[in-house]
């Protein structure tokens, strides 16, 4: 470990406590004798406690080492005779070399006092079953310090004067002393007594062995040795058993607190090592105690031969940052040097799984029970001498990890003194309140990855912030699973961040039906406010629709839950005999009771049984749900349920803002529809794209409906629009009502560029109107020149959508481009994927060069190509030349040029652009098909821009240039000299393979009469080496991309105050702070590329590539060695 003072950062939790009175009630006076600290080594003591403690002056040690020196000699004298009766056990007066070894100096810790200095707390005998006449019964005396076990009682009385010989005539109730023997003992003995010092006892506990008499089990551990054993004590009388213990107990903790041993720096480098192999240590979250694993003896009548083979086992329980480790004790014969992680085992279970802490009173045993999802419990049944410590940091732990959480998802059954020790967590500063911690702490839980899981915080939407889960990072999965998927949820439960969450387009498919037959711990029983959520069968219910419950009573600020294209519809089955897409289910009873204050349900394009769309019906009868918005768009909605929800949302008209019935089977009849829509006077967003409608002049949405409205976002996208419903569109457009208006969709409806340039007449203003407009999919070339005049007199909106366009005649797209070019009133433009009779001309390339160059209002252009198997489109070559013209846009911040095949005429064209152009923000350029010399380009025409802050980073370019290389390398030849003679038969029939020769086995004749090389079959070494080398140099480029992307941030920012000269400590190769290229990428002093003339080519760009330079020349040697 290379910061070991970091790993000893364990604390108290609680303070010291006041020194505590004999267990008999007798004043008792301290032992005469100094305590000396044993030295931090191997074999350095420890104690249960997650705790070191302080230590003394080295004076002190000398003094109590002679005092304890004069009470060992003494005692040496009375014993006299070596140890053979416990011959594995070594006795504590062989330690003077241990305790008086120099290492002393460096720790001072607590030493074990001699075992006759202490002061007698209780002792009785111990006779074991056996023969009934017996000349020695044994004995077992507790001192302040240890208990003992002697032969006789003459023998305790010899050490202690106190104890009375043996009667000759004695009634004692038959006990009997045994000891665990798969566990090596490491305490003091002679063949007169065996003695354990109470700091190394680990637990004390009743032992439900299954016996006829009530069992002791004492678990107690050297740390000098790393030797751990068990002591079980049968007593024939519980009232006996009770005071042993409980005497046991008391004194031992007592002596804990008065002087505690810490755990060696070994022990907790080697528990460390253990973490850091399960990615789980955290200095600053990590606790580590001493605890037994209880043998499950119960139920089951054992003999006094088998009782050996069933001890428990000594072992570490760590409290890492997400995780509850049970860590072996390292072996009793390893030599100082750390453990390998090979050799390193034990258990691990998540925190956030923890369902249950059980502490009895009467003794040091708990049990925690753990429960991975959809799996049974796992019961842990553990005791410790620091139960107490052990309970409160788990506590304390759990809470850390859930913040939000206002109650366990765990029993917590504890005696109340330790409730009285928690201590509330510590608020930190930390962003959504903790969600990434408490997200992280599930997926380490639930065995998952967390780079899997990609989520966005929209915090400019309406209900902001909105939580939006995003597809998976892994880009081969389209599914999460549904263990990520719960980790998501259960991550989101109580957190009161977010007032919008959004699943929509994530499948839900994996929990869908889905139940836990093992628990429903985390079934919602009550609202946050503890008001208890009485419905029917909750226990069990399928856990999506338990987890969507969950998130809609445990947060009071989630307004809007959108579930949009979560769900497949599924034939009912044996596992799910009815095909319902549970989020009705789950939300629509709590909207019924009020126990939710969501009020925005978003159920597009799931199908909807009949069983769902009762649950709706249900809710939206009830005025007090008070809803703003139910879509239902996409969801397979027959008449009749069109009706019937209509119908039913006419109690909440008060409060409805929104609808969508989008997508249907349903036919509307326009004249029935508006009438059910008057009803909502505050309705916002409307949404009737893609309907059915009967026939007939009627207008699907009149005049007077729209102007009793204050819209926000209208869309008619892909529904019939007549002429009834045109002419209402444009009064309503004219009519002041509309300003609120900042979303009209008119997409594939059949409108001629005439009706368009109606409908933006409609909407002049005297200043742009802040309205997006979406007109893609139209047959906008008709009437294509009142089109093009209501734009070049600005007669459009702040923002137009248009993509998809089709023009058959160039001219027309041309006087388009003209039009914008006059255009003053749109500063956002997408017109991606125009289709063109074939490249732009060069007519074409001029006027859109004009466009880039003259129009001073466009911020955002998007002119994205496209590229599929069906179909592409493209402007050609002549777009370099066209781009040319943003050298003298100082207006635009956005660009978007992908899928236009740039390649590398491209890639110098946009580093011309970006060196002089100082008001681009955004570039989107990728799909255009560039190598990694083009990429190299660009990245170092970054050198000289101070503004760009996002680039991409190529990756699609990256795919298709490494499968260039790979078809290169297949179809390489090596060419040799072009014959000079005409093929003859011979050459023929050697070219067929006839009569060849050696040499002719090689040489063929090409078509041309080019004397050729066949392929070389090259091998995975050699294709490893090329792909490495590229993928390093693309990554590389990448690094410095983003160098100068963080160095414009700054300046953008005003980090930097002022923006900095260019000097030559700036030129890439020097030795800024921020990432540079090396000099073998200096980009020179822009002479790269001519001057821009209208009549002018322009030439290319050679990069100054010499690491690609060597990857090609790396190639070609593959290619003609051998």
């Amino acid at each position: 470990m290379s910061d070991r003072r970091r790993r000893k950062s364990l604390s108290i939790l609680r303070p010291p406590l006041a020194p505590l009175t004999p267990i008999d009630g007798e004043p008792r006076t301290p032992p005469g004798i100094l305590k000396k600290r044993r030295p931090t080594s191997l074999a350095q003591d420890q104690s249960p406690s997650s705790s070191p403690t302080a230590g003394q002056s080295v004076a002190d040690v000398a003094r109590a080492s002679s005092k304890l020196d004069r009470l060992r000699g003494k005692n040496r004298q009375k014993s006299g005779r070596s140890s053979t009766l416990f011959g594995s056990l070594r006795s504590h007066d062989e330690d003077d070399d241990v305790v008086s070894s120099p290492s002393s100096l460096r720790s001072v810790n607590s030493v074990i006092p001699d075992v006759a200095a202490g002061m007698v707390m209780q002792h009785g005998p111990l006779p074991e079953v056996g023969p009934m006449f017996r000349k020695r019964v044994p004995y077992l005396v507790l001192t302040d310090s240890h208990l003992i076990r002697f032969k006789s009682q003459d023998r305790a009385s010899e050490m202690f004067p106190t104890i009375l010989g043996s009667p000759t005539q004695s009634r004692m109730r038959h006990s009997r002393l045994s000891s665990g023997s798969s566990l090596h003992d490491g305490q003091s003995s002679s063949d007169s007594h065996h003695s354990i010092p109470l700091l190394h006892i680990v637990a004390v506990y009743k032992l439900d062995d299954g016996e006829p008499f009530f069992s002791i089990e004492i678990a107690y551990f050297d740390p000098s040795s790393h030797h751990a054993a068990t002591m079980t004590l049968q007593i024939h009388d519980p009232r006996d058993a009770d005071t042993w213990l409980t005497a046991i107990r008391s004194t031992a903790s007592k002596a804990r607190m008065i002087n505690s041993i810490p755990f060696s720096q070994h022990l907790i480098d080697y528990t460390a090592r253990a973490l850091e192999q399960q990615r789980d240590y955290d200095p600053n979250h990590f606790h580590m105690f001493m605890v037994v694993q209880r043998a499950n003896k119960s139920g089951k009548r054992s003999s006094s031969d088998d009782l050996s083979k069933l001890t428990s086992k000594i072992c570490i329980l760590a409290i890492g940052a997400y995780m509850i480790h049970l860590v072996p004790l390292p072996k009793a014969t390893r030599t100082p040097s750390s453990p390998s992680l090979g050799e390193l085992g034990g258990e691990l279970y998540g925190i956030v799984t923890l369902v249950s802490v059980n502490i009895p009173t009467f003794d040091d045993s708990f049990q925690l029970c753990v429960r991975p999802p959809f799996q049974p419990s796992i019961p842990l049944h553990l005791a410790a001498l620091c139960v107490d410590e052990v309970a409160i940091w788990l506590r304390q732990t759990a809470e850390y990890l859930r913040p939000e959480w206002k109650e366990p998802p765990f029993t917590w059954d504890v005696p109340l003194t330790i409730n009285d020790q928690l201590l509330p967590v510590r608020a930190e500063d930390e962003e959504h309140r903790a969600f990434d911690r408490t997200l992280t702490a599930y997926c380490a839980g639930y065995g998952v990855d967390t780079s899997n899981i990609v989520y966005t915080v929209d915090t400019a939407c309406e209900d902001a912030p909105a939580f939006t889960l995003l597809d998976p990072g892994d880009v081969d999965r389209l599914k999460y699973s549904s263990l990520e998927l719960l980790a998501i949820f259960r991550a989101l439960r109580y957190n009161e961040t977010f007032k919008t969450i959004s699943f929509a387009g994530i499948s839900l498919d994996n929990l869908h039906g889905l139940c836990d037959y093992h628990g429903w711990e985390h079934a919602p029983w009550t609202t946050r406010s503890g008001s208890p959520v009485d419905l029917e069968d909750q226990h069990k219910a399928p856990v999506l629709i338990q987890e969507i419950r969950a998130l809609a009573v445990k947060s009071r600020r989630i307004r809007r839950m959108d579930f949009s294209l979560c769900l497949t519809k599924r034939p009912p089955s044996a596992e799910m005999p009815n095909s319902d897409c549970g989020i009705c289910e789950a939300l629509f009873p709590l909207c019924i009771k009020q126990l939710t204050n969501v009020d925005w349900i978003v159920l597009n394009d799931n199908l909807l049984s009949d069983n769902d769309i009762d649950h709706l019906y249900s809710a939206a009868i009830e005025k007090d749900c008070h809803f703003r918005a139910i879509e239902v768009g996409g969801c397979g909605l027959s008449d009749r349920s069109v009706q019937m929800i209509l119908q039913a949302l006419t109690e909440q008209s008060a409060t409805l803002e929104a609808i969508d019935l989008s997508g249907n089977y349903a036919r509307l009849e326009p004249l029935s529809l508006q009438e059910d829509l008057r009803k909502f006077p505050y309705m916002r967003q409307v949404n009737l794209s893609n309907i059915y409608r009967t026939s007939g002049q009627e207008p699907l949405l009149e005049l007077n409906t729209l102007l009793g409205w204050k819209l926000f976002r209208l869309n008619l996208s892909r529904a019939t629009l007549n002429t009834g419903t045109i002419l209402a569109l444009a009064d309503y457009l004219k009519d002041p009502q509309s300003m609120t208006l900042r979303h009209l969709k008119l997409d594939q409806c059949g409108l001629t560029g005439g009706v368009v340039a109606g409908l933006l007449e409609a909407m002049t203003l005297s200043i742009p109107r802040p309205l997006h407009l979406y007109i893609s999919e139209n047959y906008l070339e008709r009437e294509h020149d009142r089109l093009c005049k209501a734009i070049s007199e600005s007669r459009t909106p702040m923002s137009i959508t248009m993509t998809m366009l089709e023009y058959r005649e160039e001219k027309n797209f041309r006087l388009f481009v003209q039009a914008w070019a006059n255009n003053t009133s749109t500063n956002y433009l997408n017109i991606s994927k125009v289709s063109l009779p074939s490249v732009a001309g060069t007519e074409t390339v001029s006027a859109m060069k004009g466009m880039f160059a003259k129009n001073y209002t466009l911020e955002y252009l998007d002119i994205t190509g496209e590229e599929s198997h069906l179909e592409e489109s493209h402007f050609g070559p002549g777009l370099n030349k066209a781009l040319m013209g943003l050298k003298h846009n100082q207006q635009l911040k956005m660009l978007c040029v992908e899928h236009q095949k740039l390649g590398m005429p491209g890639a110098n064209t946009l580093a011309s652009v970006l060196e002089a152009n100082s008001s681009l923000r955004e570039l989107y350029c990728s799909g255009n098909g560039f190598s990694l010399q083009a990429f190299t380009i660009i990245v170092c025409s970054l050198y000289h821009n101070k503004s760009l802050l996002h680039l991409p980073r190529m990756d699609e370019d990256r795919v298709k240039a490494v499968r260039k290389m790979d078809r290169d390398i297949d179809s390489t030849r090596v060419t040799g000299f072009r014959s000079l003679i005409k093929p003859t038969k011979a050459i023929m029939r050697r070219t067929v393979g006839l009569n060849p020769s050696p040499l002719d086995r090689r040489a063929f004749l090409a078509p041309d009469g080019e004397i050729t090389t066949p392929k070389r079959q090259h091998s995975v070494k050699d294709r490893t080496i090329l792909y490495g080398s590229m993928m390093d140099l693309w990554d590389q480029q990448i690094e410095i991309a983003r160098g100068y992307l963080h160095r414009n941030w700054e300046l953008a920012m005003g980090v930097h105050g002022e923006d900095r000269p260019v000097s030559e400590n700036d030129r890439p190769g020097s030795n800024d702070a921020t990432p540079v290229p090396s000099p073998t990428w200096q980009l020179g002093k822009g002479k790269g590329v001519a001057k821009s003339d209208d009549n002018e080519e322009m030439e290319k760009r050679q990069g100054n590539g010499k690491d690609v330079e060597e990857a090609r020349m790396m190639a070609e040697r593959l290619d003609l060695e051998g």
